[in-house]
């Protein structure tokens, strides 16, 4: 989640220096006219800000695809354990019963193990893969999500910029009236419970 948290503040520090740019680069036209036209007072620009860790813990979405990765991760550790246990008793049964092979018997035995010791860890790290490949998508799926949705909402209500407001993030001040984090949760869990319907 760090690492999305970085990333919207990231993206919100580019779009306003790429803001920034844009206005300059228009600004250097030939024009007098078309200069101060391009040029936007800080006064008048319309910005806004979501508290990022709110927006993604409350976002409907996430909290039931997230709940599903995880129970999908509790049946996989119960699968991964029940493999784990029956190993270990095939080795204690090794142990127990190696005096009355043969030299060639153990060998095979042992070699036989190691097998399933490097099939058992396999599955292990799959199963992680998988788990983590899940996150990633989940992550992917929510920032597409809120950005579609924010494009949307600033449109509406004719705002420029909307920042990523995190503790330790780009912004360290705004006043509270710019905050519509729960205005953007309550459209994208309007959003999501619509697309819900649709479905069925």
């Amino acid at each position: 989640m760090k690492k999305f948290i970085k990333v919207f503040g990231f993206l919100a520090i580019a779009a306003f220096a790429f803001s920034s740019c844009n206005q300059q680069g228009q600004s250097s036209g030939d024009s007098q006219q078309a200069e101060n036209a391009s040029e936007v007072s800080i006064i008048d620009l319309k910005i806004a800000y979501v508290l990022t860790d709110s927006v993604i813990s409350r976002f409907d979405f996430f909290k039931t695809k997230s709940g599903e990765i995880t129970e999908k991760g509790k049946k996989f550790e119960n699968e991964l354990g029940n493999r784990a246990r029956g190993f270990e008793q095939e080795v204690a049964n090794f142990e127990q019963t190696a005096g009355s092979m043969t030299i060639n018997q153990q060998r095979a035995k042992q070699e036989e193990l190691v097998k399933k010791e490097r099939n058992l860890m396999t599955y292990r790290d799959n199963l992680m893969q998988e788990l983590s490949a899940d996150e990633a998508k989940l992550y992917s799926d929510v920032y597409d999500r809120v950005q579609e949705y924010l494009a949307e909402y600033a449109e509406q209500n004719d705002l420029e910029l909307i920042l990523s407001y995190t503790r330790g993030g780009a912004v360290w001040y705004s006043k509270k009236a710019l905050d519509i984090t729960d205005d953007v949760i309550a459209g994208l869990n309007k959003k999501y419970a619509e697309s819900l319907e649709v479905k069925k």
